[in-house]
């Protein structure tokens, strides 16, 4: 059957018709009909979107794993220098170090923010005041961790830090009403026991380091669910009404750093310099100084991270240090990093489905 052109009328189609760059000209019939070329170029259009889409979510996910491995190399670095330096040399001024790393942080945030490369809220004096308990309790949680690295092994560290999550699951269910479900109880329940069998065989045990480390334990916890009450009064107090990370960070490394003079004072430390002298030589330093910015207001969706980067942590710490152990501690403290996994998987599970 013939095909009379005469029937078909060209139409013009605007650019912001498609995402194209040049104009471009169909075929339409009088009953407003589309022909095959139409058909061709919204399939072109959907193929274009979908590959748009999917180029964002692969650089996402490269963005996410990159994050996720510099957060791994400064939170081991941090810690495996810190165990160098308080167990080295005879150093006795932890609250200095504490002090030292947090002036750094203060400096690094600064001249990012001057630079503009991220945003930080003004500290007005109503800011700082609702602030200061958990300030407080920041820089207990800061003081306790030094003083518990000098005498405990990196590995049985990161095991016996597991007893902050049952301590603040805990609280949230006392505090918040939050129930969570048989999976974080299971996971919590494996990791109080791994802690406690840890303990029994460690051959390096030491009476004042495990003190300091439940103590730090109740503090860790302690800024994190008071954190949850002062953030909604804090941002009230804030120019743009919300408080991001930066913000925290320098607002807490700040606010520290008095507290931590006189807490030199109190304990009869050295001097700042003292506290500072392998710094010009050891560009680890940096990197473990600039861990602060991130390492104590980490979100919660990293959480997986974190337990996956205390199993190299633990291996280093055991291997570096040449810490004696034997096959029962190993166990028990592979068997709690298992459980911090496992943990921080159940979290992530409760997280989804609430």
């Amino acid at each position: 059957m013939g095909v009379n052109m005469s029937e078909f009328k060209v139409k013009r189609l605007a650019r912001s018709d498609f995402s194209t760059d040049s104009n471009t000209y169909v075929a339409m019939k009088p009953n407003g009909g589309t022909d095959l070329e139409v058909g061709k170029l919204e399939k072109d259009r959907d193929k274009a979107t979908m590959r748009s889409s999917s180029n964002k979510g692969v650089k996402l996910q490269n963005q996410a794993l990159l994050s996720g491995l510099a957060y791994c190399i400064s939170s081991c670095s941090m810690i495996l220098v810190n165990k160098f330096v308080l167990s080295s040399y005879d150093f006795n001024a932890g609250i200095s170090l504490m002090l030292y790393q947090n002036f750094i942080s203060v400096i690094l945030v600064s001249i990012l923010s001057l630079l503009g490369l991220v945003t930080t809220e003004p500290l007005t004096w109503r800011l700082i005041k609702v602030w200061l308990p958990v300030n407080v309790i920041f820089v207990g949680m800061l003081v306790t961790s030094m003083f518990s690295l000098k005498y405990i092994n990196v590995a049985m560290v990161t095991v016996l830090k597991n007893v902050t999550n049952v301590i603040t699951a805990v609280g949230e269910m006392y505090l918040f009403n939050k129930h969570h479900e048989s999976r974080v109880w299971t996971a919590l329940f494996l990791m109080i026991i791994s802690a406690i069998t840890g303990g029994i065989t460690d051959l390096t045990f030491h009476a004042v380091g495990y003190a300091w480390q439940i103590v730090n334990c109740f503090l860790t916890a302690s800024y994190s669910l008071t954190l949850r009450r002062v953030m909604d009064t804090a941002k009230q107090f804030t120019k743009s009404g919300n408080l991001n990370e930066f913000s925290m960070v320098l607002l807490n490394n700040t606010l520290s750093l008095p507290m931590g003079i006189i807490l030199i004072f109190i304990f009869n430390e050295a001097t700042f310099e003292d506290a500072g002298f392998l710094a010009g030589d050891d560009t680890e330093w940096i990197f473990g100084s600039g861990n602060q910015l991130h390492f104590y207001v980490v979100s919660s969706s990293n959480s997986l991270v974190g337990s996956l980067n205390k199993i190299p942590l633990s291996v280093a710490g055991i291997l570096l240090f040449k810490v004696p152990t034997s096959l029962e501690n190993s166990t028990s403290i592979f068997f709690g990093l298992l459980a911090g996994v496992f943990f921080a998987r159940a979290k992530m599970r409760e997280r989804s489905q609430s």
